[in-house]
């Protein structure tokens, strides 16, 4: 992971609650010391090479559970749940799914499904929840730079975004679209070419909160000035603003 750039951002924003994903570091290797030097407990369901998610809190961390226990494959670190001050926080990862028509999309469609299953079974949409991460999902055509061209691709695909809208159903808001109804911001650039300058983007990161949490919503903002300068992510971190 991206430990200098991660610290300096938590030294400005001193969030209450971070999620990361793809940590890339397993367990043992995770920055945990930095994290406890700002002040922070942390969570992780690491993995070297690819994926892992984290959760840092200036409160305690209480209940975690890892991947969806559900019988099917849980091999990739992709989801972890935890509760912070009375609020269930989950830091997700949702597979990128390469093509539609492929093993890895299907595959996406079934993770994304078994996320669905997971809240029926064991989560309330009564209680404050908050579902944070790279979703790899533009949910709509304001989400995306240049929808015709980006129409029945990944990431874009009516199928993935069905699945969204499952998962939304199930009692979520997508909180940067209930604070911009019609606003255009993007999370992600391809590294690939000019895109980043030309403000080429989707919006794939989100954060789903549940009615008690949604209510208490103030404001939600991409940062996308974290995108710019040396080892930079090709995501911008979303952050939202609650009342107490």
């Amino acid at each position: 992971m991206r430990e200098t750039r991660v610290k300096e951002w938590v030294e400005r924003v001193r969030p209450d609650i971070l999620c990361m994903q793809e940590v890339k570091v397993d367990n043992a290797s995770f920055p945990t010391l930095t994290f406890t030097a700002l002040g922070y407990k942390v969570a992780v369901h690491g993995q070297r090479t690819y994926n892992g998610v984290a959760i840092a809190a200036r409160h305690d961390i209480t209940d975690i559970t890892t991947g969806f226990g559900d019988g099917g494959d849980d091999d990739h670190s992709r989801f972890i749940m935890a509760t912070v001050a009375g609020v269930r926080v989950g830091s997700v990862y949702v597979p990128n799914g390469q093509a539609p028509g492929t093993d890895k999309y299907a595959y996406k469609l079934e993770w994304l499904a078994r996320l669905r299953r997971w809240l029926d079974a064991s989560a309330d949409p009564a209680s404050p929840l908050a579902l944070c991460g790279d979703w790899n999902v533009a949910p709509g055509d304001l989400d995306v730079h240049d929808p015709k061209r980006w129409a029945g691709q990944i990431l874009c695909s009516e199928p993935e975004r069905e699945a969204w809208r499952q998962i939304v159903a199930w009692g979520t808001t997508d909180v940067y679209r209930a604070a911009h109804p019609t606003g255009t911001a993007f999370s992600w650039w391809d590294y690939r070419g000019v895109s980043f300058f030309k403000d080429q983007g989707l919006r794939i990161d989100h954060i789903l909160a549940t009615a008690p949490l949604a209510a208490r919503l103030q404001t939600c903002t991409i940062d996308r000035e974290q995108r710019k300068g040396r080892d930079a992510s090709d995501h911008a971190p979303v952050t939202a603003d609650f009342t107490d």
